[in-house]
């Protein structure tokens, strides 16, 4: 299970807590991130944080942080999807467009198995998409423990 800190920042008590995740990316762990340009595209493109509201039995206090996970199962299928249908796609698309132009005769094969491969490419990718989004909603976070309050001036480890 992966697992985050978030910060509680609000909880009317209808069963629902709003919690803020600071979102990390791989720049943040290099030596050379003040001088990288990566890193400064990552920075200046990335949201700094993520506000969502999590189902909750429990009532908490804003400020208050919490331990929530995420099953590795939920990522790595999403990743799947997103990455490795586009490649079937583009399989599929440029056999059928060899076939294809195969049963046609036609003197220029390679066109058509191009046009099919990328077509087929984009439309996995559009519904790999679309399946990962609905994943994405179907899967989420719960809270694992409650950690206590922040320390003032001190930021949540992560």
């Amino acid at each position: 299970m992966m697992e985050e800190t978030a910060t509680v920042i609000r909880c009317p008590g209808d069963g629902w807590v709003t919690v803020e995740v600071k979102v990390k990316n791989a720049c943040n762990h290099c030596d050379n991130n003040d001088t990288c340009g990566t890193s400064a595209v990552s920075k200046a493109f990335s949201p700094k944080v993520q506000r969502f509201s999590l189902p909750s039995d429990t009532q908490y206090e804003p400020g208050e942080l919490l331990k929530l996970g995420l099953p590795e199962s939920v990522i790595l299928k999403a990743a799947a999807i997103v990455y490795l249908m586009p490649l079937a796609g583009l399989f599929i698309g440029a056999t059928l467009g060899h076939f294809l132009a195969g049963l046609a005769e036609l003197v220029s094969s390679d066109l058509l198995t191009i046009a099919l491969g990328l077509s087929g490419a984009a439309s996995a990718w559009w519904l790999g998409r679309r399946w990962a989004k609905s994943l994405e909603i179907n899967s989420q976070p719960v809270i694992l423990s409650r950690l206590g309050r922040a320390i003032d001036g001190i930021s949540p480890a992560n």
